[in-house]
């Protein structure tokens, strides 16, 4: 019951947060029209943003792994209100630059906190529980879309404060319907994210994969807009084309959920990337707006497995006591390729053409598709079992010490099974026992 309870708080807080993060998506219009920038100031504060995004993904994840996955979304919701509060009453560049990097570094903090609560549940609930998530996002994401067009109009103030009034909704859903879920670890066995993760190749591999992998799939909102304005179609065919997108996702999300939680990992992630590929090469010989309608449909179905199977696979693969730290990695694979992604393909349509560029993005799938299927069979080994220990052999018999001395010496990547950890009491851990999802 508290398990379910948790996943649908979880669920209302990324609806919430995503319906009422109106500011963001009308920033740059904002810069320029009422604060009266230039194009090129405008996007260096959308830059700062961007870096306040990358900084929050792991800072989020150090977060949730030292002082609770519950403590990191609230600080994250609240300090996201200030911070657009302050964006939004920002006279001086100088005050501008500086709000809105503390809006990139507080906006993401709940995501990987979020992720490592999620990947606290046990595993056979994690698939569907972060299908959940993203299909509450995306349905956020579209109410956003249509109401900001319309609010807009009052002009721009007031999407920052509905935006920090949804931050601090957020907050009170946070501190009123979610528990503290971090497994309890003692601070003597805690340990540091690098050295875990240079013993650890299958998830240095699963992130260097996404990375190129959002970096190719956000050319859909980077360079597909001017591609289409290319063919003479306007914003509004764009953004309906946007609306398109979304309408699929809320549609079909949950239904792939059900056909594709008994999948093999590796071959979905596989097929979607190259999916997304795909879809993105078509814009090299479609034209009409119905044709790239059906481009869209192609990557979107890719998006919608790698939706599917991207936070339970990072789930799987992070040790207990790593969890929001892993999961922080995972995010900031999102938040790398948002920075690569634009400046690549904007250069690439720039300098060789349309045609050369979504060639590129096709080949780029194709590459994606094979580097995850050499990944696959170490990544089945990983999550086929339960857990991994990662740390050093005598700190793994100092995390047990009641377990027996071992007559062998246990290799690094050995496999052990993971268990829910054994009830404490209140002066064992920083979390109340009765806080805690087990």
């Amino acid at each position: 019951m508290r398990q379910s309870s948790l996943v649908w708080a979880l669920t209302a807080t990324h609806f919430v947060s995503r319906a009422g993060g109106m500011a963001r998506s009308f920033l740059v219009l904002y810069l320029t029209q009422e604060r009266q920038l230039s194009p090129t100031t405008a996007g260096a504060v959308v830059a700062a943003v961007g870096v306040g995004d990358i900084g929050s993904q792991l800072l989020g994840g150090w977060l949730g792994d030292r002082i609770g996955r519950r403590h990191t979304m609230l600080v994250g919701f609240l300090g996201t209100a200030v911070a657009l509060v302050a964006l939004g009453s920002a006279e001086t560049m100088p005050a501008i630059c500086a709000a809105a990097v503390g809006v990139g570094l507080m906006a993401e903090l709940f995501r990987p906190a979020g992720s490592a609560a999620v990947a606290d549940l046990p595993a056979q609930e994690r698939v569907r529980a972060f299908g959940l998530l993203f299909w509450a996002a995306n349905l956020g994401f579209t109410v956003s879309a249509v109401a900001a067009g319309v609010l807009v109009q009052q002009g721009y103030g007031i999407l920052f404060w509905i935006n920090a009034a949804a931050s601090l909704l957020a907050a009170l859903i946070v501190w009123r319907h979610v528990p503290e879920t971090r497994p309890p670890t003692p601070k003597t066995t805690r340990r540091a994210l690098l050295p875990a993760l240079l013993c650890d190749p299958v998830m240095l591999a699963m992130a260097a994969i996404h990375v190129v992998y959002f970096a190719t799939f956000l050319q859909t909102y980077s360079t597909l807009p001017l591609v289409m304005a290319g063919d003479g179609h306007g914003p509004g065919t764009y953004g309906a084309v946007l609306a398109l997108n979304g309408i699929v996702i809320v549609v079909v999300q949950p239904i792939a959920v059900r056909l594709l939680d008994s999948r093999d990992r590796a071959s979905v992630l596989a097929v979607s990337m190259l999916l997304v590929g795909v879809g993105g090469g078509l814009g090299a010989v479609v034209h009409s707006g119905a044709s790239h309608a059906g481009s869209i449909l192609v990557w979107t179905l890719g998006e919608i497995g790698i939706a599917v199977m991207f936070g339970a696979t990072f789930a799987d693969l992070a040790p207990a006591d790593l969890r929001g730290r892993y999961m922080g990695i995972a995010s900031t694979t999102w938040s790398l390729g948002a920075v690569l992604g634009p400046l690549l393909g904007t250069a690439l349509l720039d300098h060789a053409g349309r045609t050369t560029l979504w060639a590129a993005c096709s080949a780029t799938g194709l590459a994606l598709f094979a580097a995850q299927q050499a990944v696959g069979p170490a990544l089945r080994r990983r999550t086929s079992a339960p857990a991994y220990d990662l740390r050093p052999t005598g700190a793994a018999r100092a995390a047990r010490p009641d377990q027996p001395r071992q007559t062998h010496v246990r290799s690094e990547l050995t496999p052990e099974p993971q268990t829910d950890p054994p009830t404490t009491t209140k002066g064992e851990t920083d979390e109340p026992a009765e806080d805690r999802v087990t």
